[in-house]
């Protein structure tokens, strides 16, 4: 079988470093060492990386092998400090694990370097500098909307091939041919969740409650009422926040009960909404809370009763629960490393690696071509590839740079997070 047929490659690839490492005295290049470990991880990546092998022009009557090589220099901006560093720290972390794994195979190599922005956008623009000062070639980032907005803009003027695992608005991917995206789009996660309320009868009457000075809140609150609309759901109380106003919502709790709401949908992150779940707890007020992707996070957020979040139900496309191999070793990885079970940014991040290393595989690009080629050459492969990760199966992109993947619910019990 093909699976087995790039799993004895890449063991081969070890070995022959093993041998490498010993026989000479010192080298130029730097080789991630052929260990026990390195080779195992190589192994369990392969799992997930055999749709990248058929991109580079393998195949089962060819064999054919890839043309990259060398070493590329990635950058990756995210908040690893503050408000939003669950988010950061994961991705990073993550990121970090792909990136061993990729190097212990043998073939192209990656240097990492990861930026804090704080979720700020004037400090994600100067990290974006700082990191085309190192060299940058690819950028794995940003982790947040509204930086990931701006520095967009000056990746597409620099030529910069970027790639965000979680920056969902479709403000960070218009107009922008060289930027992609690895989470869903604000319009899907918006609409898959209107679906999925409808389709499992979880409620008829909704209150949604979101931030009107963020546009992925906004995005995915807006196509998430004209979908209910559509689909008979009705919205009987909207309550609004701002980044100012985001530590007492009690006026907005009180007037969801009044409503008769019996969901309230949360198209927000964990921050604000482990301070929603903490005042409808002392108000009394149980009713389904329903989140999305900007949710996962909120079981170790500082300061919060994750026994609250019983029965919170989310949006993801990763589940640490998932007992297929490629999930199962990514997440005793991380937690073997990081001493924590990964979230879904972790997942994306992880993905977005190997996703990077399937387009530079696709393309024959090599080390020592500029940022500005790889760019051009990315652009062109992206929506040819087809890449299976811990976040999907045969993940596609257009060419606008959305991606194409299947969605699933997840519910919290008992402090993890469980498939219904």
């Amino acid at each position: 079988m093909k699976k087995n047929r790039i799993l004895a490659v890449l063991l081969s690839m070890c070995m022959a470093m093993t041998l490498l490492a010993a026989c000479s005295g010192g080298s130029d290049e730097t080789q991630a060492p052929a260990t026990d470990a390195a080779t195992e991880a190589a192994t369990e990546a392969a799992e997930g990386t055999e749709a990248a092998t058929e991109a580079a022009g393998g195949d089962e009557g060819t064999g054919t092998a890839s043309t990259a090589s060398g070493t590329f220099k990635i950058g990756g901006i995210g908040p690893m400090t503050g408000d939003a560093a669950i988010y950061g720290t994961a991705v990073m972390n993550a990121a970090q694990i792909a990136v061993d794994e990729i190097n212990a195979m043998g073939g192209i190599q990656f240097e990492f370097q990861p930026e804090d922005d704080e979720g700020d956008v004037e400090r994600s623009v100067n990290a974006y500098n700082t990191l085309k000062d190192w060299g940058m070639q690819l950028l794995l980032g940003t982790v947040t909307t509204d930086p990931a907005i701006s520095v967009s803009a000056e990746a597409y003027n620099d030529r910069m091939f970027m790639l965000t695992p979680s920056a969902s608005s479709l403000d960070v991917i218009d107009g922008k041919d060289n930027v992609f995206q690895v989470c869903f789009t604000d319009p899907n996660q918006g609409s898959a969740s209107a679906q999925y309320i409808a389709e499992n009868n979880l409620a008829t009457q909704i209150a949604v409650i979101y931030r009107n000075d963020d546009a992925y809140s906004t995005g995915i609150y807006n196509t998430f009422a004209e979908e209910a609309a559509n689909l008979g759901l009705e919205i009987v109380y909207t309550g609004t926040f701002t980044a100012d106003t985001a530590t007492d919502f009690s006026v907005q709790l009180t007037d969801a009960q009044a409503s008769g709401a019996e969901l309230v949908f949360l198209p927000i992150y964990y921050t604000p909404a482990a301070v929603i779940l903490t005042q409808a707890n002392t108000m009394g007020y149980e009713p389904i809370f329903f989140g999305v992707d900007g949710m996962d996070g909120i079981l170790t957020a500082e300061n919060f009763d994750p026994a609250l979040a019983e029965g919170v139900m989310l949006l993801t496309p990763f589940s640490a629960d998932a007992e297929d191999e490629l999930t199962q070793h990514f997440v005793s990885e991380y937690q073997s490393r990081y001493g924590e079970t990964p979230n879904q940014f972790a997942a994306d991040a992880y993905d977005a690696v190997y996703i990077l290393k399937a387009a530079l595989e696709a393309a024959g690009c090599t080390g020592d071509m500029s940022a500005e080629e790889i760019c051009e050459a990315l652009v062109a492969v992206m929506p040819t590839i087809s890449v299976d990760g811990v976040t999907g199966e045969g993940m596609v992109w257009s060419e606008t740079g959305e991606v194409n993947k299947a969605p699933m619910a997840v519910i919290i019990e008992n402090g993890v997070y469980v498939t219904p």
